[in-house]
């Protein structure tokens, strides 16, 4: 995948990263159909989601903070939601946004049991590189 680190090397699939990786898919499809409701369930109450200026739009804050605010934040980033799959990135089940198989953006997450605690939102040109980023395997 251009711009960032694509590896073949894949974590084992042990039953948290199998319990992750289906937050993430929660998260996508919620985030994919605009559920704010959902999108709230698989948000930990006190998340919090940083982001490089690069994936902002103007005005944006570079960190958000509860699970109300996030939601409607990705509500209303929706039409990425298009391009995004779920990716191992770092080691960890996460998110790539990659429309004609160019890297724009990579979701490096983290967990509290079955909800999102926190996400990074990697667009900078100079930190895509630095992410190890594979496919997942079906489970």
């Amino acid at each position: 995948m251009p711009g960032g680190a694509c590896t073949a090397r894949q974590p084992a699939a042990d039953p948290e990263r199998v319990r992750e990786r289906r937050v993430v898919e929660a998260f996508l499809a919620a985030a994919r159909s605009g559920d704010l409701e959902a999108l709230v369930a698989v948000l930990a109450p006190d998340v919090v989601r940083t982001a490089d200026l690069a994936a902002l739009r103007p005005g944006m804050a570079a960190e958000v903070r509860g699970a109300d605010a996030v939601a409607e934040e990705t509500v209303f980033l929706r039409t990425r939601a298009g391009f995004a799959v779920a990716a191992w990135v770092d080691g960890a089940p996460g998110v790539v946004v990659a429309p004609g198989g160019r890297l724009l953006l990579a979701l490096r997450m983290t967990f509290d049991g079955d909800r999102i605690s926190g996400y990074d939102v990697v667009a900078d040109p100079a930190r895509l590189p630095t992410l190890e980023i594979a496919v997942l395997p079906e489970v």
